[in-house]
């Protein structure tokens, strides 16, 4: 599938620094700066601005990076995020209730992943549809602690009246 749509320009240039960061001729290229910075240092006497000058680039260069990088990790979460909502909504036995696990606080995700880790270790080569089920209304519990999803919402309204 061909993407025809245009990024604006912050995307773009994101998206294009954050794969030159990550290449390997940038590293090279670091390490040069770097190695030329520290040969300098006796032919400048090792002086304040000569340490000034490395101590301010890259500063400069973490500083920005920063915001690009988490500018790129955000969008790329946020697009795997929905992938695989897509996924989980499209098998009739997924349990949909996991759909919004990232809106849920640290504790409750550990207590969810024990559970889980519980029931493989138990069913050692498939997991009992009872209790996947049992650990979904468990999740739909913590999920409506936090205000839940309208889905699971409307889904505990149901289990209430049926």
């Amino acid at each position: 599938m061909h993407n025809n749509h245009r990024h604006s320009l912050f995307t773009s240039f994101a998206n294009h620094t954050a794969r030159a960061a990550g290449h390997h001729v940038t590293f090279l290229l670091a390490v040069l700066i770097i190695v030329t910075w520290a040969i300098t240092g006796p032919i400048f006497g090792f002086s304040d601005t000569w340490q000034l000058i490395i101590n301010t680039g890259t500063t400069i260069v973490t500083f920005l990076m920063v915001f690009l990088i988490q500018n790129t990790q955000n969008r790329d979460s946020t697009a795997l995020h929905l992938k695989i909502d897509e996924v989980i909504r499209a098998l009739d036995t997924a349990q949909n209730s996991v759909l919004n696990l990232e809106d849920l606080e640290e504790q409750e995700l550990e207590a969810i992943h024990k559970r889980y880790k519980a029931l493989a270790e138990r069913a050692e080569d498939a997991l009992d549809r009872d209790d996947l089920e049992e650990a979904a209304e468990d999740i739909e519990k913590l999920a409506a602690k936090q205000g839940g999803s309208a889905r699971s919402n409307r889904r505990a309204e149901r289990r209430k009246r049926g």
